[in-house]
């Protein structure tokens, strides 16, 4: 008696059935993995640079730019000493860059400098003695996805001021000098000490047009004649 095998393997043009709808397959492919955040790092002090960089440059997460292409980097990363005249250029610089988005890893911030930053488009700062790899890749991240951050005791600051300007807005017969930003307050100093708009314009990095508005503000703020005369209430009140 023969016994009939049963053939099992399936013709060469037969397709074999797939118990997962098509629909539902999941490819791997080299355009769903995450992207990775570009970021370009600004220094003066190329010391400072390279022990960022270094920090950074192995991250999966981040794509370091070259020279060449710093102008399109998602995030720009600033690190210095202080906010001098020419960290605060190079932040304004980049504030009207629409493709990269500020941060900025500074070693002091002095009184005043919270705010500038702030008006210089930066949207996170960090400490360089708290910089380390985490910190700086938390930093880079929270940047790149518009998201700020502060250190808690500049976050209070920043709290506090705000809550100062809705103060002053509620309550607009309460102003007084005492009141004036320090914006305000650098500018008079500087009338005080005889520079013109121009040299005040490139002493504080705004545009004169800035300068202008800021203490004409002032003046009429304060029922000030002009300048001049808002330089001398300072001078006799302490203030400047």
């Amino acid at each position: 008696m023969f016994r009939v095998e049963e053939n099992t393997s399936a013709p060469p043009d037969a397709t074999p059935h797939d118990p997962v709808p098509a629909g539902w397959r999941h490819h791997t492919s080299p355009l769903e993995r995450p992207a990775r955040v570009t970021l370009a790092v600004y220094a003066a002090d190329p010391v400072l640079r390279v022990g960022v960089v270094q920090q950074v440059r192995h991250r999966p997460e981040i794509d370091l730019v070259d020279a060449d292409h710093m102008d399109s980097a998602q995030v720009s990363l600033v690190v210095a000493d202080t906010v001098d005249d020419d960290v605060a250029a190079l932040l304004n610089r980049l504030r009207h860059n629409n493709a990269t988005r500020t941060g900025l890893v500074i070693g002091t911030l002095g009184p005043g400098g919270l705010q500038r930053v702030i008006e210089c488009g930066v949207a996170a700062v960090l400490r360089r003695t708290e910089a380390g790899q985490d910190q700086l890749l938390r930093l880079v991240l929270a940047t790149g996805n518009g998201e700020g951050m502060l250190p808690g005791d500049l976050l209070g600051e920043l709290l506090h001021h705000v809550g100062s300007l809705q103060r002053s807005a509620l309550d607009p017969g309460a102003l007084s000098l005492s009141t004036l930003t320090t914006r305000e307050a650098d500018m008079l100093r500087l009338v005080s000490e005889g520079l013109d708009t121009a040299e005040i314009a490139r002493k504080t990095a705004y545009s004169e047009r800035t300068v202008k508005n800021v203490l004409h503000e002032v003046t009429t703020r304060l029922q000030l004649r002009n300048r001049a005369h808002a330089v001398g209430y300072a001078l006799r009140n302490g203030l400047i």
